[in-house]
């Protein structure tokens, strides 16, 4: 089960290439020329290798905490059938995230415009790496980063939120977070082309199709666990 979860939230990331090229490609662009000391080919690839481990690592804490809180309010309120709930809830998300991305409905961006409570806490602490004095610094720099509201993550969070355990929750979100890192590593001359390939409308309204499928059959073997 674990292992379908994290191979499907893998697929999430990869669909979600093109949100999150338009979402990151700027910082990520930015910090592998913003190395003060020993600029070269190699401190620019590493601060961007680190700068996405970092991104990855704030996604897989946050599922782990989200999986956690809820592991915790299903023992108060229902047991397992409160985790159905969470997973039909997950379903509705991942459906409203397929619209997202095929561009048709943009209501995920009201989730978004909620996560920016937090972001403008964090933001200010970001900053203070940019620009960047030592490759080792876009860690941090992307851990923080990784906070950035974003439907695409707060979609799949839900998902990991309904896993039932702090281990799942961060293993679903290890997943979602390598399915994005190729498309952000291709940061420079190449992701012009990819971001015109990624946001063509085929694949976009493909991917759509795909994220709806996937979150249609999550509501339905949900619904009939409840049945």
């Amino acid at each position: 089960m674990l292992a379908n979860d994290f191979f499907a939230a893998l697929l999430i990331g990869l669909l979600g290439a093109g949100h999150c090229l338009g979402m990151c490609s700027g910082i990520a662009s930015a910090i592998t020329f913003s190395v003060n000391t020993e600029p070269s080919k190699f401190s620019s690839r590493l601060s961007l290798l680190l700068y996405n481990l970092g991104r990855i690592s704030s996604y897989s804490v946050a599922g782990a905490i989200f999986a956690a809180s809820s592991s915790v309010l299903v023992l108060f309120f229902g047991g397992k059938e409160a985790l159905i709930y969470l997973r039909l809830l997950a379903a509705i998300l991942m459906l409203l995230l397929a619209l997202y991305i095929s561009r048709i409905w943009f209501g995920l961006l009201k989730l978004e415009q909620a996560g920016q409570v937090i972001w403008k806490f964090i933001k200010p602490i970001a900053q203070l790496f940019i620009p960047l004095k030592h490759p080792l610094y876009a860690f941090p720099l992307g851990f923080l980063w990784g906070w950035l509201p974003c439907g695409l993550v707060y979609s799949t969070l839900s998902w990991a939120a309904s896993s039932g355990s702090a281990f799942n929750g961060f293993i679903i979100m290890v997943g979602f977070g390598l399915g994005t890192l190729p498309a952000m590593l291709s940061v420079g001359a190449l992701s012009q082309q990819l971001k015109y390939y990624l946001n063509h409308h085929y694949f976009r309204y493909g991917s759509g199709i795909l994220l709806a499928i996937f979150a249609i059959h999550t509501f339905y073997i949900a619904a009939r666990q409840l049945s």
